[in-house]
C-alpha cells in the first residue's frame, strides 16, 4: 500500500490555504517555528459531535487546528456516532464524526439541518483504525480467535473461557472455567455496526442478526461509549468487549484468523483493507462511504477494522460554518493531520489515493 509521505505540502497548502497558509507543521503543541504572528485570518467557533472512537484524534486535531488558527474555537462532542448523526441532521453541528456513513435512505431523504435544502453531503473516511477484542482474564495477555467463536462468545452459546472452540485454538494457554462476560456498547455506536457486520460477514451461520449500530441480543453487560467499555471490561474478571485500538491500553487482545493465519491488530494491517474497498454505488461526488470487505483472505489484513468518517455538507446556509469546516477538513486529511492522529490514537494515515479522493471532496464544500 502507497501511504502519505510528507511530501504534498504544495497540495495541502492549495487546499487548505485559508487555514494553513504560514502554519508550519505542529511541535509539542505549539506553532511551528516559535513565530508570534499568524498569518490565518479565520475567526469563529466550529461545532462537530460524535463518534467517540475519534476523541483522542480529536482532541489532537482540535490543539493543532487552534494553534494555527488563534481566534477559532473547535468544540467536538464525543457522545457516539448515532447521536453525532442525529445532532448534524436537526442542525445542532456543522460536521459529525461517526463510524458509520449515512445509509442510502437517510441521504435520500435529505434532511440536514446545517446545509442548504436538496443540496448533497461529503462523507469522508479519515480516521482509520483497527476495532480491538479486548478481554479481561488474569495471566492471558493475548488468544487467537477465529469468527465463529468470538461470535459465539458475543451470542452466548459460548459461555466459559476453557470451552474447546477457544482452547483448540490456544493449545499453549492455561485457560481457566472462568465464565464469559461479553459487553456491548448500550448507545447508538457506529462501532458496534461495524463489529456486527463483521460477525455477520465472517460468522454468518453463528451470527445471524443484521449489522447495526444498537446492539441486537439481550443479555450480557452494557456500556456506554468507547470510555464505559473499556471501564466496564477492565473492571471485570472474565470480560470480553470490542473497542477501538487505541484505547485498549494494557487489555488482553485477540489475534483475528484471516485464511490459514492469525492476525493480531494493527493500523497497518486495518489500512490494508480500506483501499481494495470499493466507494458505495449510487452517491453524490463528495460522498466516499465505503463497502468494506469482511470476508478477505488476503495475508496480512485485519478485517476487524472501523472506518470512521468526517460528515459535512456540500453547502452551508452559514457561509462562515462552511470556511471552517472546509479549512478543518483540510487540516485533518493532511499529512500533518493524520500524523497526529496516528501519534495521538494510533490510528492509520489514509493513502495518498484516498487523500487525493477526500481532497476533491473537501473542494465541494462551500
Amino acid at each position: 500500500m502507497k501511504f502519505n509521505t510528507f511530501g504534498r505540502a504544495a497540495a495541502v497548502t492549495a487546499l487548505a490555504a485559508l487555514a494553513l497558509s504560514g502554519c508550519a507543521a505542529n511541535e509539542g503543541g505549539t506553532a511551528g517555528g516559535g513565530s508570534s504572528e499568524s498569518a490565518s485570518d479565520l475567526t469563529g467557533t466550529l461545532v462537530g459531535a460524535g463518534a467517540s472512537s475519534q476523541q483522542s484524534a480529536q482532541e489532537a486535531w482540535t490543539t493543532a487546528f487552534q494553534t494555527a488558527n488563534p481566534d477559532v474555537t473547535v468544540e467536538y462532542d464525543p457522545a457516539g456516532s448515532g447521536a453525532g448523526r442525529d445532532t448534524f441532521i436537526a442542525g445542532g453541528s456543522a460536521f459529525a464524526g461517526s463510524d458509520r456513513a449515512f445509509n442510502d435512505e437517510e441521504v435520500a431523504a435529505g434532511e440536514f439541518g446545517s446545509c442548504v435544502a436538496d443540496t448533497g453531503i461529503v462523507e469522508i473516511p479519515a480516521y482509520i483504525s483497527p476495532i480491538a477484542v479486548i478481554f479481561n482474564l488474569d495471566g492471558i495477555d493475548s488468544l487467537n480467535l477465529d469468527a465463529p467463536t468470538i461470535a459465539g462468545i458475543f451470542n452466548g452459546s459460548i459461555t466459559t473461557w476453557n470451552d474447546d472452540a477457544i482452547a483448540s485454538q490456544n493449545p499453549d494457554a492455561d485457560l481457566p472455567d472462568t465464565a464469559i462476560t461479553p459487553v456491548h456498547r448500550q448507545d447508538d455506536s457506529g462501532t458496534t455496526e461495524n463489529f456486527t457486520e463483521y460477525l455477520g460477514a465472517a460468522a454468518p451461520d453463528v451470527w445471524t442478526d443484521e449489522a447495526d449500530g444498537v446492539w441486537p441480543l439481550d443479555g450480557g453487560e452494557a456500556a456506554s461509549q468507547t470510555s464505559g467499555m473499556i471501564d466496564a471490561v477492565s473492571g471485570g474478571t472474565g470480560t470480553i468487549g470490542y473497542a477501538d485500538a487505541s484505547r485498549a491500553g494494557d487489555l488482553g487482545t485477540v489475534a483475528v484468523k484471516v485464511g490459514d493465519e492469525y492476525v493480531p491488530y494493527s493500523a497497518e494491517a486495518a489500512a490494508a483493507i480500506v483501499d481494495a474497498s470499493p466507494v458505495v454505488e449510487g452517491r453524490g461526488e463528495g460522498d466516499l462511504a465505503l463497502e468494506i470487505d469482511r470476508t478477505t483472505e488476503e495475508a496480512g489484513v485485519y478485517p476487524v477494522v472501523l472506518v470512521s468518517y468526517l460528515i459535512g455538507c456540500e453547502e452551508y446556509q452559514d457561509a462562515a460554518s462552511a470556511e471552517l469546516v472546509k479549512a478543518y477538513f483540510s487540516y485533518i486529511v493532511s499529512d500533518e493531520g493524520q500524523q497526529t492522529a496516528a501519534d495521538a490514537a494510533g490510528s492509520a494515515p489514509i493513502s495518498a489515493d484516498l487523500f487525493d479522493k477526500a481532497s476533491a471532496a473537501i473542494e465541494l464544500i462551500k
